[in-house]
């Protein structure tokens, strides 16, 4: 007497079809298996993980890293000779990188949560092992030529640091319904063991993870005024760098002191220019097709005047801000010749506001190597501007510079100690914004010393540095600048630690529920025996466990069983799975 199995009709899984499909290609039911994840696909969810960790950093880094955008693309000038925005094509590659990392780590978490055997496909392997490769040889490019701006990722963490912890924590804390539902599936007390402490680390570890968090804008003390804004070479996002439009503009944002870079002509005029030479910012190459190499210095200041110092900007568009200009501002714009330190200056007096430049030494065989300060500070005297509105910045002939204009305010572009800088008789410093701590600039305002840090753009930058204490920025955004009156974020530390703990508490309250509910179902389903089987989970060999590596075709039709063989009617074997059957009996031999 022979019992024919019924014809099993399996219900559309659609979602899993998906998941397993863009995960490894296995868009068919028998391609799939629930056996454990080989060695060699584990090998490559570590490399997966590594991967994304690492992509993370780098888009984070780049984030971060907007504040100086300008500063990168002008090394990248520097290195290739050609004006262009560096970064639109690395934050694309980046996101998309990063977008598609992502995705794959969602879909290796599904497979796990589902117990789903990991099987990535080679396809996906090439485009892992690219990401991987790529942001290897991005990292190593940025250490060799920009490293000091992997300071800005510390700096940047007193920021957010408080916000990524709490988000660390509620992901950290989402996972454990994964983690749960494995150790409560798993047949090996070991594996429950090592998965439960892996975890358990990680969970604690970013419990305690607030008592290294340090910020300047988690404080107990009173606030300091607003740190006075600085218009570094005027607003160059708003008008060509230099010129006195941009210095115009800067006023209209009110900053309360210009910056300016300083070289000297061939016949001795101090005028404002950033770079070495007059290519990117001016039309040199049209009117001095044969000198446009040329150092600027060796030009004198008839020739400087012929120049246009505006056009570039409209061309290079290098802060994507000429779609919003008017037409009167892009007009004159166009018109904008080379400044110099003598106009600034007059303007700077005119508003009664600060000048600080730096002066740039001309090359030895310049006419004017040996007089560069002498005439940099007639410029001074002969502009009229008041000396106390005057940071002066170069070390050289410091003490004779001190004699001849006593009331300028001596500067040093040199972080020195504050033993150093009261030695010297100087009372300001303008440096970087990493060149200087929190604990740093306060000893330095204790001291009555106060700092200047360039070159700051974001507002959460400004933030932190104001909550630190210091007493003026320089920056290339003070239109952006002008919109932060206040700290972006500012709590005292008793409020901190009692967000802390509750994040605290709360995630652990949650996890200790996950794991307690998941146990709780898991001894239920296995007391209840094997009513609830699951089709998929049938083997070809009831004997041995084979690989699904091995299966080539599932048999979904019909199986063969006897009656008396132990397994049970076929009622018995899929009633409870809500399966629709058929069953042909009394088949006599």
């Amino acid at each position: 007497m022979v019992k024919h199995q019924p014809l099993q009709v399996y219900e559309r899984q659609l979602c899993l079809s998906c998941i397993t499909g863009i995960y490894g290609c296995r868009w068919k039911r028998y391609q799939r298996s629930h056996d454990d994840t080989t060695k060699w696909e584990l090998l490559w969810s570590l490399i997966l993980l590594l991967t994304f960790c690492l992509l993370l950093v780098w888009f984070y880094f780049w984030l971060e890293a907007r504040n100086d955008y300008n500063e990168f693309n002008w090394s990248l000038y520097n290195s290739s000779g050609e004006w262009s925005d560096g970064t639109v094509p690395i934050l694309a590659a980046t996101a998309a990188g990063f977008t598609y990392v992502a995705f794959l780590m969602v879909l290796a978490l599904c497979h796990v949560a589902l117990g789903q055997q990991l099987n990535l496909h080679w396809l996906h392997k090439i485009g892992v092992t690219a990401a991987l490769l790529t942001t290897i040889v991005g990292v190593i490019s940025i250490n060799k030529t920009w490293g000091q701006e992997w300071d800005v990722v510390p700096i940047s963490l007193q920021a957010t640091a408080p916000f990524l912890h709490i988000g660390a924590l509620a992901a950290v804390t989402a996972l454990s319904w994964i983690v749960a539902g494995q150790v409560a599936r798993a047949e090996k007390l070991t594996f429950q063991v090592v998965v439960v402490l892996l975890y358990l680390s990680v969970l604690l570890g970013l419990y305690v993870v607030p008592l290294y968090i340090t910020s300047p804008c988690i404080m107990d003390t009173s606030l300091k005024p607003r740190p006075d804004v600085i218009g570094h070479q005027g607003a160059p996002m708003l008008a060509p760098e230099n010129t006195l439009w941009s210095f115009q503009r800067a006023l209209q944002m009110n900053v309360t002191g210009l910056e300016a870079d300083v070289a000297v002509s061939v016949d001795g005029v101090p005028f404002l220019m950033h770079d070495r030479t007059l290519q990117r910012t001016t039309d040199v190459e049209k009117v001095f097709p044969d000198r446009q190499m040329d150092e600027a210095s060796y030009f004198n200041w008839t020739d400087l005047q012929q120049l246009n110092a505006g056009q570039w900007f409209l061309k290079n568009d290098p802060f994507w801000t000429v779609n919003s200009l008017s037409p009167q501002e892009k007009n004159r714009i166009a018109n904008q010749s080379v400044c110099s330190l003598e106009q600034l200056l007059k303007l700077a007096s005119y508003h009664n506001i600060t000048v600080v430049f730096r002066l740039r030494r001309p090359p030895p065989q310049h006419p004017c190597y040996h007089s560069w300060i002498n005439d940099t500070l007639q410029a001074v005297q002969q502009s009229g501007v008041p000396q106390s509105l005057v940071m002066w910045t170069p070390e050289e002939y410091r003490a004779q510079v001190r004699q001849a204009a006593p009331a300028l305010i001596q500067t040093s572009v040199m972080k020195l100690s504050r033993q150093a800088l009261q030695f010297s008789n100087i009372s300001r410093l303008l440096l970087r914004y990493n060149q200087a701590s929190t604990s740093e600039i306060r000893d330095f305002s204790t001291a009555q010393i106060n700092v200047t840090l360039y070159t700051v753009n974001e507002p959460w930058l400004y933030s932190v540095l104001w909550c630190s204490g210091v007493s003026s920025v320089s920056s290339e955004a003070p239109h952006i600048l002008r919109k932060v009156p206040y700290p972006i974020w500012l709590m005292g530390s008793n409020e901190y630690c009692l967000i802390w703990v509750t994040a605290d508490l709360l995630s652990f309250a949650v996890v200790i529920g996950i794991f307690i509910f998941l146990n709780y179902h898991t001894i239920r389903y296995r007391m209840s025996g094997m009513r609830s089987y699951n089709p998929e989970q049938i083997m070809l060999s009831a004997a041995v466990r084979t690989s699904s590596r091995d299966i080539n075709v599932m048999k979904e039709k019909l199986i063969f069983s006897e009656v008396g063989n132990g397994v049970g009617s076929a009622e018995e074997l899929y009633g409870d799975n809500g399966f629709d059957y058929y069953t042909n009996q009394g088949i006599n031999q």
